[in-house]
This record gives C-alpha cells, sequence and structure tokens, in this order.
C-alpha cells in the first residue's frame, strides 16, 4: 500500500512539513478553494502540486499529489436541474487537467446536499481525548424539532422520537445551534457552508427525486465522465455514503454493497471504481467489510482505512469513531485481504498494483486537543493510526503463511 495524507492546502494546521514528519509518501488533497462546478485550471493544479512539493524552508518535501479527494459533483449535476449539463463539461475539463499534471486517481461522492454527518465533532473518550460521534437520537433531535423537516417523525421509530424530544427539550439555545452547526457543517475544508435555511431549500429541490431517480442520474453522469476517463487513463473511486442510509428524507445510493455491484455493473470500466472507506462502510452492521472488499478487490482504487464503533446493529443507529485497529471492523482481516489483492494484481502485471491508502480520520489527542484541526483530522491521532495500520501492513507483507 503508498501510505498517503489528507492535505487541506496551506491554511490547513498540519503542514507539509509535518507530514514528511509521519512517514507518509503521498498526499490526499483538492483545491477547496474553487467553487463546485467551476473548472480546476492549470495554473491552480500546478500550484497545489508546488505546495505540496515545498517545504517552508523552499527545500524540496519529497512529497507527491497522489490522489484527489474531491473533485466535487455539483448538485445541479446530482438533481439534474439548472446547469447540470455546463458541469458535468467543466468536470470533464477538470479531469483533463488533473491528468495533464500527472494525477491518475479521482475520489469523489454522490451524497446529496451533504457530504456526511456527524452530531459531535469532539466527543470525550475515555482516555481523555476526543473523537467524531453521530448519535441517532440527537440527529432526530435536530430534524424533528430544530430543522423541522416536514413529516421528520416518520423516519423514525417511536422510541428515537420520544427520546429525541426528550433530548430537545433539555438543550437550551446554545446547544441547539451548535447541534445544527455540527449536522451541517459537510465537507472539511469547503467554501461551501449551509443555514438551515439553504438546508430546506435543498431538501425541498429533492422533494421529488426518488431513490431510484437519484441512482438514474449517477449512472448518467458515469456515462458521461467515464470515457474522458479511460482516454486519460484516470481511475475514478466513488465513496460511500456517510453515514451509509437515508437521512433527512434523501435518497443514498452507495451504501451497500448491492448499491456498488449496480454501479460498477451499470457502466463497466476501469475507470469506475470505488473508494473502500471502512470508516463509512462499517457504521453499518449488515456490511462485511472483508468479504466487501474482496467482492469488488478489482475496482478498488483507493483506501480509508478507519475503525468506528457501533452502539447495537440497528442499520440507522449511533456510532463513534475509535482508534484505527480498536473498533467494530476487523482491520487486520481487511489489510490482509488487500495485501492479497496487491500481490494479485502484480502478477498479472497491472500498473495500479499498489493501492494508495490514507488512514482516514482519528481521535485528537496530545497536542492535538488544543489545536482545533479540522474535525476528525488530527496530526496526531492521525499519524497515531498510520503507525498501527503501517505495523499491520509491514506484518502481512512479510508473512509467509496466513494470506
Amino acid at each position: 500500500m503508498r501510505q498517503t495524507w489528507r492535505w487541506f492546502g496551506p491554511k490547513d494546521l498540519c503542514s507539509i512539513d509535518d507530514i514528511t514528519q509521519v512517514g507518509a509518501m503521498g498526499v490526499v488533497s483538492a483545491l477547496h478553494h474553487v467553487p463546485n462546478g467551476a473548472v480546476w485550471t492549470p495554473e491552480e493544479i500546478a500550484k497545489r502540486h508546488a505546495e505540496i512539493g515545498t517545504r517552508k524552508d523552499g527545500t524540496p518535501s519529497g512529497l507527491t499529489w497522489d490522489v484527489v479527494e474531491s473533485l466535487p459533483v455539483s448538485e445541479d449535476i446530482k438533481k439534474q436541474k439548472n446547469a447540470w449539463r455546463e458541469h458535468i463539461e467543466t468536470y470533464k475539463i477538470s479531469m483533463r487537467n488533473l491528468a495533464d499534471s500527472g494525477i491518475e486517481v479521482i475520489c469523489y461522492n454522490f451524497m446529496p446536499v451533504l457530504d456526511w454527518t456527524r452530531t459531535d465533532l469532539r466527543w470525550a473518550v475515555p482516555n481523555g481525548g476526543s473523537c467524531m460521534r453521530f448519535d441517532i437520537n440527537d440527529f432526530a433531535a435536530f430534524d424533528i424539532h430544530v430543522l423541522q423537516r416536514r413529516g421528520a417523525a416518520a423516519d423514525y421509530t417511536n422510541a428515537i422520537a420520544d427520546e429525541a424530544e426528550r433530548r430537545f427539550a433539555g438543550m437550551d439555545d446554545a446547544e441547539r445551534k451548535q447541534l445544527a452547526r455540527n449536522v451541517t457543517m459537510g465537507l472539511p475544508g469547503s467554501t461551501e457552508s449551509m443555514t438551515l435555511e439553504d438546508v430546506q431549500a435543498h431538501l425541498d429541490e429533492y422533494g421529488a427525486i426518488t431513490r431510484e431517480r437519484l441512482r438514474a442520474n449517477f449512472v448518467d453522469f458515469l456515462d458521461a465522465v467515464v470515457p474522458t476517463a479511460e482516454d486519460l487513463g484516470l481511475r475514478l473511486c466513488c465513496h460511500p455514503d456517510d453515514p451509509p442510509f437515508a437521512l433527512l428524507g434523501l435518497p443514498r445510493v452507495m451504501s451497500t454493497a448491492a448499491d456498488y455491484q449496480y454501479i460498477l455493473d451499470a457502466v463497466n470500466s476501469p475507470a469506475n471504481g470505488m473508494t473502500f472507506c471502512t470508516g463509512s462502510l462499517g457504521a453499518r452492521p449488515d456490511n462485511d467489510l472483508p468479504t466487501m472488499f474482496e467482492q469488488f478487490a478489482d475496482k478498488v482504487h483507493f483506501l480509508h482505512l478507519r475503525n468506528v464503533k457501533r452502539d447495537n446493529d440497528d442499520v440507522m443507529g449511533s456510532f463513534y469513531e475509535a482508534e484505527h485497529l480498536a473498533g467494530d471492523t476487523d482491520m487486520v482481516a481487511v489489510i490482509a485481504a488487500v495485501v492479497r489483492e496487491e500481490r494479485r494484481r502484480k502478477a498479472a502485471g497491472r500498473k495500479d498494483h499498489v493501492i494508495p491508502m490514507r488512514p482516514d480520520h482519528g481521535q485528537d489527542i496530545l497536542d492535538d486537543l488544543g489545536r482545533r484541526s479540522q474535525p476528525g483530522y488530527p496530526t496526531i491521532g492521525r499519524m497515531k493510526g498510520l503507525a498501527e495500520l503501517r505495523g499491520v501492513v509491514t506484518a502481512l507483507e512479510h508473512a509467509e503463511f496466513g494470506l
């Protein structure tokens, strides 16, 4: 595996100098300052390559920009409204500009409105650190009582709705506003933040879009961009829904093995692949992660390795982001499957036999606790996770038996 590190650009509290010290080989980044639907120009792409390749003192960092995460798919494309056709054309131009710069892997997602959802961004864990958490009862309190979405209560069990009402009643105004900010924060590093009015406006536009319609729109998008990716030698890889179940009455189409099988079969191409995120997929108890990886191993172009601990086995349930080797996912079994796949690809002569991986998220520990970095992206917590994952990878790669 090629060990990489997510970097949000020059404003990231974790610097390029820091990344060289944690031992990452490459960087995962994006042009977060470019509005969704706009072209990523060769000049801006070259600037990011240069920023990644240079330390503070001007000397070479030795790091390369290995994966784009993410080249956003606009809401217009997902809904097939307004300027969606123009956005697809600009998407293809951005892909070409990225390929011309040497990029080969582009991660993206097809989640409507919010790119990820948590109810607590700094939830205390017993060791004194903190992590991100999704609590279904707090989310229901937001949905039913803060956002006041029409018909929201019907989407939850009576027990969850009752608990949500109790929790909402116990919150003061500041706590309710904080919950709303947490839920609507969306993609880290994005220039696009949303008010409650923004969220409700998007929900209104999605009102007539069923799960089947969103899936069809996704296939239309892939039909348009995958041939370009093939021509350019790019590997596109869709990130799963986070969390992997429907929220706010919105459809979700990338939450299960069946979802991925449908999309990968609908546009069957080596350029149409998967970002295998053990954290997002692992939040759902009916996703068997080692088995799922083996099912889609041939199309996995990028790995997010993180772990979550679920409160129970409800499909639509609460979870928190655990230490990388300590959650409900058997990370050693997943990594063993990855090592086997890399060996298979190498034997087959595939150019992409080394799969890029990054330690996804991490708990805030030690000096992270006072730095207030991007939620989920502390330097020390991720470094600890990378070290643990690196140890597992190294042991398995050198093992003569057990794979």
